[in-house]
């Protein structure tokens, strides 16, 4: 028994003697100097480009470890020493002498003197269990070769077991898998888990905005307990969401090789890491694993009041609709957003008149501090002179692409301070109101001044008299899309009539479906039937679009089609083509729809077969793998053959996200008495009214009056020139994409996409009473151009790719009608002219000293012109149309 005991007690002490001299993590051996190449590659191009013919750069350098101390009372808690040496910088792919960058020039004049004594300094690691614990370097060493040392620290961290832990590195404080096999170790880092610094800004919409997809994985072969090689890469995809095909990757490649292990100097005594690194010197301190925030600086870039002059020229409101005068006010902006308040009000201060409101436009979309101060401080809205650059300012705060609280505390200021034109104070809230919704979007709605701004507008709404007043603050909830707000909205859609009523009702329409209660369907199905009182057309079919785009139930769409034989005329027409609409183009409800259909009370030829000229289509523009374009078109006239709506809307779409381009509304009411003809039921006592009203980018826009009473009308009858109406003409920042990217082997990447739009939206309506004919113009003519610039920043060198896209083209709506006979006669036309299409990519690398390599291609096509074939019945009416008024021009005489 005691020989057993003996036996057992010498077991365990083996045992434990033998875990003791284990390391859990990659163990130096004493006395030796491990001799590693070491290589760090860098490669920017397109996403499914060859990395052949990229742009990039190599450094490859000799590596020296070699173990300082070993904790006596812990092999696994090591100090490690490792020395950068024999640097060489060169490019990463083979290019003849006239396109190599670095040819004639030593590694100390690319990187400097300065640059490669530091990056040649030696620095300590201590690892436990193959973790760093921490890192020691020279104390104020440079950022960069700081960076570098620590893509190469980095690449030591491992561990030897399978399994997920979260640790820190180069790339901040990472989730982290490892897989083992042998002597075989992969590990995969999650880079979007990773807690880091990070600056930049993303576009509020996610059609607009750019999808990122980042990997990382190491490979590790281990001999003899420690490092045999190393491969990692790091890989960042960036696409844009509205043309995928328009992208740019980056690759990042390390490669640490074991060449040989010599005999090198001894191990250091101590029983203290802190006694072990005074031994070295007082110049070794700790610093942080996760990289510094660096960035280089231009050294010959153009002040910004020189960048202005240099684009002037473009930015006459004249040159809008060119493509170049958006490339500018994008590098305009990008430039504003470097300048101090100062620099930015001396080129405001010093501009004329034409060319302001476009600075306004620049200003105000760069959204820094200092561009927002300057603006501020530059305009008086106590000054009616003043309110188009007011107007301007006012609705690029709207199209801010990533709004801060700063700018809506700021416009809530100006709203309760004095206004001196009445339009700016309405199409001030109405901003207000769209800046709550991007907030709220991105979980801002508990911050201080979004509280105080919805407040204001729902306390104010409560207690307005006037209807201008109210119509103002419910424009305001059609932007800022309040779930709270609903029941006030439900409240004047139901109870009062003409604008407020319509605003209040197409406000709701505006709402996810997922927000439309009971309550709300149960108040849109007591509109459009008329259960309480009698309601105007354009709003009951409202309520009626409401109603079947919210997951109608069987038995609201059955009532709905009833309906549609004891309406007046046109509107039985109207709603018959809204759900022929609806099957046709198989949306959410075409599935009930068709289920009511098999009811042959619903479903017969005299429901079906009401005559009228009133219509609701819609169609594709284009239809593509990343994302599609809608439009519709839909036309609703009074008894009488005048308009009373015209709704013309633009959607872009993905899988995931939905954008409401624009739409143009044209409403006429009242009008009955110029002809001699009745009003329609509930339209009696309707002033005479016709006005435009748009929603650009899911911005609603403050509607624009044509005219308002039947004197006014009358006088701009006689004294007309068919000139269009401007709804809205600037320049708006759509893509608004900004992100620094901290590569895992030291180099800091940046990447920017920018897009921007001149548009100008124009609306005109012609009424003829000698030849009963009224005509309704809407032209859009826009140009775009989009911007992406890739870069990786080494200091020493630049390397990075710019994509840019530009396209000009023009969009018109007309509808004609001759109201002389019954059922009159509409036409409704929509084109889109030849459109010049350009793209191009420039890939780069550049030196300090102003040695470039560039290489570009580019393809410029001229895009067809299209006219959009809308509906076959639509196509007979324009060929009698435009038959009549053939013969009528031939037998004039």
């Amino acid at each position: 028994m005691i020989l057993l005991t003996v036996l057992f007690l010498c077991i365990i002490s083996t045992y434990s003697a033998s875990v003791k001299g284990h390391t859990t993590g990659p163990s130096l051996n004493n006395d030796k100097l491990y001799k590693f190449a070491y290589s760090a590659e860098v490669y920017v191009d397109r996403v499914k480009a060859s990395l052949q013919k990229s742009a990039g750069y190599r450094i490859s350098s000799g590596v020296d470890v070699n173990l300082l101390w070993r904790n006596p009372d812990n092999d696994d808690d090591q100090l490690i020493k490792i020395t950068i040496r024999d640097v060489q910088v060169e490019n990463v792919n083979e290019r003849p002498a006239a396109k190599n960058i670095f040819k004639g020039k030593s590694t100390e004049k690319i990187i400097g003197k300065e640059y490669l004594e530091a990056l040649q300094r030696p620095i300590v690691l201590e690892l436990v269990r193959g973790k760093v614990k921490n890192f020691y370097s020279h104390q104020n060493e440079p950022g960069f070769t700081q960076n570098i040392k620590r893509g190469l620290a980095s690449l030591f961290q491992l561990q030897l077991h399978s399994g997920a832990t979260r640790e820190v590195d180069i790339s901040g404080k990472c989730n982290t898998t490892y897989h083992v096999r042998q002597d075989q170790v992969t590990k995969i880092k999650a880079l979007d888990s990773c807690e880091i610094e990070k600056q930049g800004f993303t576009s509020h919409n996610q059609i607009l905005d750019v999808s990122t997809k980042a990997t990382s994985a190491t490979i590790y072969v281990l001999e003899d307990g420690f490092i045999k090689s190393i491969k990692a890469e790091e890989n960042y995809v960036l696409l844009l969401n509205s043309r995928r095909k328009t992208g740019a990757k980056i690759v990042s490649k390390q490669r640490l090789e074991l060449k040989s292990v010599q005999a090198g100097p001894g191990l250091i005594a101590g029983k203290q890491v802190a006694s072990v690194i005074k031994t070295l010197g007082s110049s070794y301190v700790a610093v942080p694993l996760v990289a510094e925030q660096v960035k280089s600086e231009c050294k010959k870039c153009p002040s910004l009041s020189e960048h202005w002059q240099s684009i002037r020229e473009h930015m006459y409101p004249e040159k809008l609709s060119k493509a170049q005068a958006t490339r500018s006010f994008l590098s305009f902006i990008q430039n504003i957003r470097k300048a101090t308040k100062e620099e930015i009000l001396q080129i405001i201060r010093s501009e004329n008149k034409e060319l302001l409101p476009q600075v306004v436009d620049a200003v105000t979309s760069a959204q820094t501090p200092a561009s927002l101060e300057a603006i501020l401080e530059f305009l008086d809205f106590k000054d009616a002179s003043t309110s188009t650059l007011q107007e301007r300012f006012l609705y690029a705060c709207g199209f801010a692409s990533h709004p801060n609280e700063i700018l809506l505390k700021s416009l809530t200021a100006k709203f309760k301070g004095d206004i001196a034109n009445e339009e700016i104070r309405e199409t001030l809230v109405i901003v207000m109101g769209a800046l709550i919704r991007k907030l709220c979007d991105r979980e801002g709605c508990k911050l201080p001044a979004v509280v105080e701004a919805k407040r204001l507008i729902l306390s104010r709404l409560e207690k307005a008299k006037k209807d201008d007043n109210v119509r103002m603050y419910l424009l305001a909830l059609k932007n800022a899309l309040l779930p709270e707000a609903i029941p006030l909205l439900l409240k004047y859609a139901e109870s009062e009539e003409g604008h407020i009523s319509n605003v209040a009702a197409t406000a709701l329409q505006r709402y996810d479906p997922s927000f439309l209660t009971k309550e709300v369907k149960e108040t849109m199905n007591r509109i459009y039937h008329q259960n309480r009182k009698v309601h105007e057309k354009t709003v009951r079919t409202t309520a009626a679009a409401i109603i079947l785009n919210s997951n109608p139930s069987y038995m609201e769409v059955k009532n709905i089609l009833l309906s549609i034989g004891e309406l007046p005329l046109e509107m039985s027409k109207y709603m018959l083509s809204m759900i022929q609409d609806i099957l046709q183009f198989e949306m959410p409800s075409s599935k009930t729809v068709r289920q009511v259909l098999k009811d042959m009370r619903a479903h017969n030829y005299d429901r079906f077969s009401k005559m009228g000229s009133s219509s609701a289509y819609s169609g594709y523009i284009t239809r593509g793998p990343d994302v599609s374009s809608t439009y519709s078109l839909d036309i609703l006239y009074s008894g009488s053959g005048i308009l009373r709506r015209s709704n013309m809307n633009i959607r872009i779409f993905d899988r995931n996200a939905e954008l409401h381009a624009s739409q143009v509304v044209i409403e006429a009411q009242g009008l009955e008495s110029i002809i001699a003809a009745t009003p329609d039921e509930g339209e009696e006592n309707l002033d005479s009214f016709a006005g435009m009203s748009a929603i650009l980018f899911d911005i609603q826009l403050r509607p624009v009056t044509f005219f308002q009473g039947y004197a006014d009308l009358m006088s701009k009858m006689f004294s007309a020139t068919g000139d269009p109406i401007n709804v809205v003409k600037g320049l708006i920042l759509l893509t608004d994409y900004s992100q620094e990217i901290q590569l895992q082997s030291g180099p800091r990447a940046s990447t920017e996409f920018l897009g921007s739009l001149a548009i100008d939206i124009s609306g005109g309506m012609e009424f003829s009473l000698w030849y009963r004919e009224s005509k309704t113009n809407v032209k859009n003519r826009v140009a775009m151009f989009i911007a992406g610039n890739t870069e990786v920043d080494s200091f020493f060198i630049k390397t990075g790719m710019e994509t840019t896209l530009e396209v000009e083209t023009t969009l018109d709506f007309i509808s004609t009608v001759q109201f002389s006979q019954y059922p009159f006669l509409v036409c409704m036309q929509m084109d889109r002219v030849e459109s010049p299409f350009r793209r191009y990519v420039t890939k780069y690398e550049s030196l300090p000293s102003g040695r470039r390599y560039t290489a570009r291609r580019g393809k410029a096509e001229l895009l067809a012109g299209n006219e959009y074939p809308l509906h076959q019945e639509n196509s007979n009416m324009c060929r009698k149309v435009f038959g009549a008024k053939s013969d009528s021009s031939s037998n004039w005489f």
